[in-house]
C-alpha cells in the first residue's frame, strides 16, 4: 500500500498522471528528472497557490471543510467528516467537489483517511471559512462556556443589541476584530467579559495603533451559523446572469461596425502622428495634450484614443525615433512617437486582417489602460505609452473576462455587474483585486468590436478559441499563412471594398462602402475627408486639388481619375475647379537665393511682392520676371501657398519639380506581445512523451540507488568480502572495454565539492584525461576527469 505522496502519484496510471499534469501544467515546466521530484513540486508553495488560484468558490469551501474536519492527532479527515459540515447542500455536489480535489492532489488518500497538502494552511487564510480557532487552543476559560452548548446558547442571546452586531459580523468573517486598549466599547467590553470574544496577540509583529485583537471561538462562530450551515452560503454551480438574449446576426453586425470603427480611428491617429508627431515626456509616455488632440482627430473620447494608442504600439504600428528637428536649447536629442514602417503594411491589408493584428495585440499586451489618467501612489498622473501603466496580469484578466462571456450562451448580453459575480465564484481568489482591470476588459471589447450589442461576437469566440492542441501537428506547429478563421467569419460581416465613389454637385464624394487601399490612397491627396464609417464623404477644395497637383497629378491626370472612378457624371463645376487651379499652378516659380521667384507675368510678381502677408519672407525684385528671397525654398513655398498663391518648385534647369511629401517614419520595432499567460497546455503526443519521460526518469532514479557494491566499497563504504579500493588502473581497463563495447558502466567518482557520487553510464570516449559519457537518466552528455574517478563496474 502507498504509505508517502510520491508513492501514490507513483501508483497512478498514465491516464490519472497525465490528467494531473493537465490540470497543473505547471509541474512539469521544465519536466522534472522522477516522479520523486514532480512529488515535491506538487507539494511546493507556489505550485499549490497557483492551482488554488484557478478553484471556483464552492470547491474551496470543500477545502476548507477538508481543513475543519481534521482530527486533532492525527491530521486527518475523510469522505464522510466533510459531508456532516456540509448537509444543507447535495452529497453528490460535494463528491464531485471533492474529486476536483483529489484529481489535483489537493487531498490525497483513501476515502476513509484524507490528507491535505501541507502547503495549503501557508497559502491560504488561517481561518478556514471565516471561523476562528478553537476555544480550548484561545483560552481556558472560553472553552469552558463552549464546553456547555445550553450555557453558550443563553450568553449569547442575553447579549446587548451592541454585541450581538459585532458577534454577526465576526461570525461572517473572517473572525478577528480590533480592540482599543483606550476606549473598548461597551459592547466589545462586555462579550470579553463573557468569554465570547478572547483577546488576542499578533506574535512577532509590531504594536498595532487601534489596540490588540480579539477572536470569536470556532464553536461560538458555528453556533451564530446555524441557519446557513458551518461553512456559510454554499452554491454548488455558479450564479447564472440575466441576461438580454440578442439576435446573432444583429450583434455580429453591431461588432463587426464597431471593428471596423476601430480600425478607421487607429488609422486616422496614426496619420495625425504621421502629419504632426508627438514628443516623449522626459518621464516617458504620452503628453495629455497630445492625446486630446489625437482624440479629437479620432472622434474618440480620450479612454479609447488611449486604449489604441497602446494597442498600436503593441502590435509594432508606433515607435520612437529621434528626430534633430526637435533639439532643445540645451543641444540635447528629442524622441517623437511616428508610426513605423509596419504601419504601412498594415494599412495596405484587409480590413478584417488589421483588426485581427489590433485585438491580437490588445489581448497580449501588458498593459491596462484603465490607469491612464489616474495618479499614481505619488499623485503624479499617468500618461498614455508611459510606464507606470504596466501590468504583468492585464492578458490574463482579459481572458478571464472574455472566456466568462464566452461560456454563456450565445448571444448573451448580461450586465457588466453580474459578469463581475460571475467570475468571483469561478475563480475568487483570482479575482480578488482584478475587478478595475476585468471592468476594462470589457469596456475594451465594446470599444475594439469584440462584442455587439453586449454580446460576444461569432468572429470573436473564433479569435480566443484558438488552434485545438489536440488537431494538426503533434508537435504544436501550425501553419502561420493560412488564414484564421476569426478572419474570415468577419470577412463576410464586413462590406465589400470597393473602387468607385459618387461625386455630388456640392463637390462632395461619397464612397459607399470602405474604399480599397489604392482608392484611398487617391482620395487622400485630391479631397478633404469630412465623415467616416460605412459610407465615407469627402469633399473636393482648392486646397485639395493644388495638393494633389503638388504630388504630380496634371489636370488631365485629375479629369481621368474623376471619370475612371466616378459612377456619377462629373459635375461641371469639378472640371472647373480643376482647370481653374492647375492654370494658376506653377505660374509662380520658385529656387535657391536662399531662393528665388519667377514668372513671365510680371503683373503677379508686382502683386505679390506688394502683398503683406509675405512681409516675412523679404522679397525683392531683381529683375522684371524675378523676385528673390533669403529664406529657404521651403519656407517661401509655405508663405506662397498660405497666402492663396499656387507656386511650383524647380530645379536648376527650369524643370517643375513635383513629389510627393515624404512620409516620416520610426524604426520598425519588434511588437511588444507578452508570452501567454501560464504554461502551455499538454495534450496528445506531447502529454503521452511527458508522462513517458518521467517514467524513465523514475526507473533510472531507483536503478541508481543500488549501485554494486564494489562501487560503494570504492567510495569508502563497508561491504562484505572486501578488503581494499578498486584500482585506478582496473576502472580505466573497464571503462575502455565499456566504450568498445557501448556497455553501460557504473562509474563511482568524487565531485568538485568532494562528495562521493555513483551513476549509470554509457562511455562514449576516453581520452585527453575525460571520460565523456551518456546519461540516459538525464538525456544528456556528461564529462568526468579521470583522476576523479573512482571505481567501474559494468553493468549485470
Amino acid at each position: 500500500m502507498a504509505t508517502t505522496f510520491a508513492d501514490q502519484l507513483r501508483s497512478l496510471p498514465d491516464e490519472a498522471l497525465g490528467a494531473l499534469i493537465q490540470l497543473r501544467p505547471d509541474l512539469v515546466v521544465p519536466v522534472p528528472a522522477d516522479i520523486s521530484a514532480l512529488a515535491v513540486r506538487a507539494q511546493s508553495r507556489n505550485s499549490v497557490a497557483r492551482c488554488l488560484d484557478g478553484l471556483d468558490e464552492f470547491t474551496l469551501l470543500i477545502l476548507d471543510a477538508a481543513r475543519l474536519s481534521r482530527a486533532a492527532d492525527t491530521a486527518l479527515t475523510s469522505v464522510d467528516a466533510i459531508l456532516e459540515l456540509t448537509s444543507e447542500v447535495s452529497a453528490d455536489d460535494v463528491r464531485v467537489a471533492i474529486d476536483r480535489l483529489r484529481v489535483r492532489f489537493l487531498l490525497h488518500g483513501p476515502p476513509e483517511a484524507l490528507q491535505v497538502v501541507g502547503a495549503v494552511d501557508e497559502v491560504t487564510s488561517p481561518y478556514p471559512a471565516g471561523l476562528g480557532r478553537p476555544a480550548d487552543y484561545l483560552d481556558p476559560q472560553a472553552a469552558v462556556l463552549c464546553a456547555d452548548p445550553a450555557k453558550l446558547r443563553r450568553t449569547i442571546l442575553a447579549a446587548p443589541a451592541g454585541a450581538r452586531a459585532v458577534l454577526d459580523r465576526l461570525a461572517a468573517g473572517p473572525p478577528i476584530g480590533a480592540l482599543n486598549r483606550e476606549a473598548v466599547a461597551e459592547p466589545i467590553r462586555w462579550l470579553v467579559d463573557e468569554h465570547v470574544l478572547v483577546p488576542v496577540s499578533e506574535a512577532g509583529r509590531a504594536p498595532r495603533p487601534d489596540g490588540e485583537l480579539v477572536e470569536l471561538p470556532r464553536e461560538v462562530g458555528m453556533l451564530l451559523r446555524r441557519d446557513t450551515g458551518p461553512l456559510g452560503p454554499l452554491r454548488p454551480f455558479p450564479p447564472i446572469p440575466e441576461a438580454t438574449v440578442r439576435d446573432r446576426k444583429a450583434a455580429d453586425s453591431a461588432g463587426a461596425g464597431q471593428a471596423m470603427e476601430a480600425v478607421r480611428a487607429t488609422e486616422a491617429i496614426l496619420e495625425a502622428l504621421a502629419a504632426e508627431a508627438a514628443p516623449v515626456l522626459r518621464a516617458g509616455g504620452l503628453g495629455v495634450r497630445d492625446l486630446k488632440r489625437l482624440a479629437r482627430a479620432a472622434g474618440v473620447d480620450e479612454a479609447g484614443a488611449a486604449l489604441l494608442v497602446e494597442t498600436a504600439y503593441t502590435a509594432g504600428l508606433l515607435g520612437e525615433s529621434e528626430v534633430s528637428a526637435g533639439r532643445s536649447a540645451t543641444g540635447a536629442a528629442q524622441d517623437v512617437f511616428l508610426p513605423t514602417g509596419a504601419y504601412d503594411l498594415w494599412r495596405a491589408s484587409s480590413v478584417a486582417h488589421r483588426w485581427t493584428a489590433l485585438t491580437r495585440a490588445w489581448l497580449m499586451m501588458t498593459r491596462q489602460t484603465g490607469l491612464i489618467g489616474r495618479r499614481d501612489d505619488r499623485d503624479r498622473p499617468i500618461n498614455a505609452l508611459a510606464p507606470d501603466a504596466e501590468r504583468a496580469g492585464a492578458p490574463q484578466a482579459r481572458r478571464e473576462a472574455l472566456n466568462a462571456l464566452a461560456d454563456l450562451e450565445p448571444g448573451a448580453a448580461p450586465s457588466v455587474d453580474d459578469l463581475m459575480a460571475l467570475l468571483a465564484w469561478q475563480a475568487p481568489r483570482r479575482a480578488r483585486g482584478r475587478e478595475m482591470a476585468h471592468r476594462d476588459a470589457y469596456a475594451g471589447a465594446v470599444l475594439l468590436g469584440i462584442t455587439g450589442l453586449g454580446a460576444l461576437t461569432s468572429y470573436a469566440r473564433l479569435l480566443l478559441a484558438g488552434p485545438d492542441p489536440d488537431e494538426g501537428d503533434p508537435l504544436g506547429v501550425h501553419p502561420e499563412d493560412a488564414p484564421p478563421d476569426a478572419v474570415r467569419a468577419l470577412d463576410h460581416l464586413l462590406p465589400v471594398p470597393v473602387d468607385h465613389f459618387l461625386v455630388q454637385a456640392d463637390l462632395t464624394v461619397v464612397v459607399p462602402g470602405p474604399p480599397e487601399p489604392e482608392l484611398g490612397a487617391e482620395l487622400d491627396d485630391v479631397a478633404e475627408p469630412e465623415s467616416a464609417g460605412g459610407a465615407s464623404v469627402f469633399r473636393v477644395t482648392p486646397a485639395s486639388v493644388r495638393r494633389a497637383l503638388d504630388v504630380g497629378y496634371s489636370a488631365d491626370d485629375l479629369h481621368r481619375l474623376f471619370r475612371r472612378r466616378s459612377r456619377t457624371p462629373v459635375p461641371q463645376t469639378l472640371t472647373y475647379l480643376i482647370d481653374d487651379t492647375a492654370r494658376k499652378h506653377g505660374g509662380l516659380r520658385s529656387g535657391s537665393a536662399g531662393s528665388y521667384l519667377r514668372s513671365d507675368d510680371e503683373a503677379l510678381l508686382t502683386e505679390v511682392l506688394a502683398d503683406k502677408r509675405l512681409s516675412t519672407v523679404d522679397l525683392r525684385r531683381i529683375a522684371p520676371t524675378v523676385l528673390v528671397s533669403p529664406r529657404p525654398v521651403a519656407r517661401l513655398l509655405g508663405a506662397l501657398r498660405e497666402a492663396g498663391y499656387a507656386p511650383v518648385a524647380e530645379d536648376v534647369g527650369g524643370a517643375t519639380m513635383l513629389s510627393r511629401p515624404k512620409a516620416r517614419r520610426a524604426p520598425t520595432r519588434t511588437p511588444r506581445i507578452a508570452e501567454p499567460p501560464g504554461p502551455p497546455m499538454l495534450a496528445g503526443p506531447r502529454l503521452a512523451g511527458v508522462v513517458e519521460q518521467l517514467r524513465r526518469g523514475d526507473i533510472a532514479t531507483r536503478a541508481a540507488r543500488r549501485a554494486p557494491v564494489t562501487v560503494r566499497a570504492a567510495h569508502g563504504q563497508a561491504g562484505p568480502g572486501l578488503t581494499a579500493v578498486q584500482q585506478h588502473s582496473q576502472a580505466m581497463a573497464v571503462l575502455q572495454q565499456a566504450v568498445r563495447d557501448k556497455a553501460k558502466v557504473w562509474v563511482g567518482y568524487v565531485d568538485s565539492h568532494g562528495a562521493t557520487l555513483s551513476r549509470l553510464v554509457r562511455p562514449v570516449s576516453l581520452s585527453a584525461g575525460y571520460l565523456r559519457a551518456e546519461d540516459e537518466r538525464g538525456e544528456s552528455l556528461h564529462t568526468f576527469a579521470l583522476h576523479r574517478i573512482t571505481a567501474a563496474v559494468t553493468e549485470e
